[in-house]
């Protein structure tokens, strides 16, 4: 449970740098309270999750482990290229985030929850989950995506506009790609 924990906290935090999530968090941030954006954050992201993880399980059930390693291989260069090309936040999320909340917990939970389907980090949950324990992907993931936002909040605070987000991207996608070649060598090995 331990190595599936910490396997996917590095993943999804690797996965969330730069990511249209991350971009989120710092927009709520900027009109609300930090600690209910954040636990808004936590409660959708561990119901994302949740899903993803069963789906995973699922699929690693049914799946020979070769074929399910390959996968993760191509899975993990894709999300490295998806992070190369990078996330912008679209019109609606805009607009989803600028509306006033009279529940700023639930406002932020439920925009998060929406966003996150079919977004990279539930693909790469689902990944992982196909290969690792439920328990501990569930939670290393999660851990991992809260952390990643509330880390791109502190540091939007402190920096403001002058991150260098293609360096992060860049070095985001750097770090799928290593995840991706220390996968095909254990396959291969």
């Amino acid at each position: 449970m331990l190595h599936a924990f910490f396997l996917s906290l590095g993943v999804i935090f690797v996965a969330e740098l730069g990511d249209k999530s991350q971009l989120m968090a710092l927009a709520f941030a900027t009109r609300y309270r930090t600690i209910p954006v954040l636990i808004g954050i936590t409660a959708a992201t561990a119901l994302v999750h949740l899903v993803s993880v069963f789906v995973g399980a699922v699929l690693g059930a049914a799946l020979p482990t070769t074929f399910i390693n390959i996968l993760a291989v191509v899975s993990f260069v894709g999300f490295g290229l998806w992070t190369l090309r990078g996330d912008e936040l679209t019109a609606d999320d805009e607009e989803r985030a600028a509306q006033p909340a009279r529940n700023v917990i639930l406002t932020v939970g439920t925009v998060f929850f929406l966003a996150e389907l079919g977004d990279k980090t539930m693909l790469a949950t689902i990944t992982l989950a196909t290969r690792e324990g439920v328990v501990g992907t569930w939670l290393g993931s999660t851990v991992g995506m809260v952390v990643a936002d509330g880390l791109a909040i502190w540091v939007g605070r402190i920096l403001g506009t002058r991150l260098p987000e293609k360096a992060i991207r860049i070095g985001a996608a750097v770090l799928f790609f290593v995840f991706a070649a220390v996968l095909l060598w254990e396959t291969l090995k």
